[in-house]
């Protein structure tokens, strides 16, 4: 089944005394990269983390935030005095050379500067680890259920182009027959118009037939129908299949440019241009198939 890279996660754990909400965006990428946003209580287990949602995830860009809302402090705040004094004592320095008053309320200025304030917290508990996993995981549940119901809609969309360009593959056949003809016409108009000049006939056949030989565009059009079959076995694998995806692609873009080099037709070279542009959709689409 196809999977996108495209996701989104939420889950939301409870303490007595705090309010944890876990949140996972995915994008496409080339491979697994992770961006978080944790509370420094949780650093150490980010590690942890990584490999977990490597694990599920597989490939994308992942950006992994916890948020903790406090409802019933558990910490407490202190006054750090010799950070709180050393401020005091720049700031009446700078008072005195810059010639700017002091300040009035002298706390209301001290107590809103960095770390003035200590706060102690308790440690990472095992019961609150175990409810954060547990948020975890639950938002990767939701992010993979997103991703598989964008998955079949990208799905509906590259079959729709598979069907095009094999649509397409089929309108080039009246225009073949139609090519080769005007080739063998064109070439008698030309030796008739060489008056006095005599050719050898059987030279003339086996000239004819090495020129339609290479316009030939049977074997191109055997191998785009087999890549596009290939193409629609593989989106019904179970394994991520974006990077096979985009090798087949590249194969299919191959066929087509070949046939369009072979082409020497204005009704095939505008099929191969439609078939270009459908491949190019599919391309863009491709980028987010995990």
């Amino acid at each position: 089944m196809t999977h996108s890279m495209t996701g989104y996660g939420k889950a939301v754990a409870e303490l007595p005394n705090k309010k944890i909400t876990v949140e996972i965006k995915s994008l496409n990428s080339k491979q697994f990269d992770l961006f978080t946003r944790l509370p420094s209580t949780y650093r150490e287990k980010e590690i942890a983390l990584r490999n977990s949602l490597a694990r599920c995830l597989v490939r994308g860009k992942v950006d992994l935030s916890i948020n903790v809302e406090v409802i019933a402090k558990d910490v407490t705040s202190k006054i750090d005095h010799n950070v709180l004094s050393q401020y005091h004592r720049e700031i009446s320095g700078l008072s005195s050379e810059l010639n700017i008053p002091q300040p009035q309320e002298w706390f209301s200025v001290l107590l809103r500067l960095p770390d003035v304030m200590k706060q102690e917290q308790e440690e990472l508990s095992d019961e609150e680890w175990n409810l954060i996993e547990q948020a975890v995981n639950s938002a990767v549940d939701d992010t993979i259920a997103f991703r598989r119901q964008e998955g079949e809609m990208l799905a509906q969309v590259l079959t729709t182009k598979i069907n095009n360009i094999r649509s397409l593959l089929e309108a080039v056949e009246p225009f073949e027959e139609e090519r080769i003809e005007k080739v063998k016409c064109r070439i008698r108009e030309g030796l008739n118009s060489l008056e006095g000049i005599d050719y050898d006939k059987n030279r003339f056949e086996q000239e004819m037939i090495y020129y339609i030989e290479k316009l030939d565009v049977n074997e191109e059009k055997s191998r785009l129908a087999h890549h596009l079959d290939y193409f629609l076995t593989t989106l019904q694998e179970k394994e991520p299949q974006g990077k096979k995806l985009g090798f087949i692609a590249q194969e299919i873009g191959r066929e087509i440019n070949t046939l369009g080099s072979k082409s020497n037709q204005s009704g095939m070279q505008r099929i191969v241009v439609q078939m270009k542009d459908e491949l190019e959709q599919m391309k863009e689409q491709i980028l987010n198939v995990l």
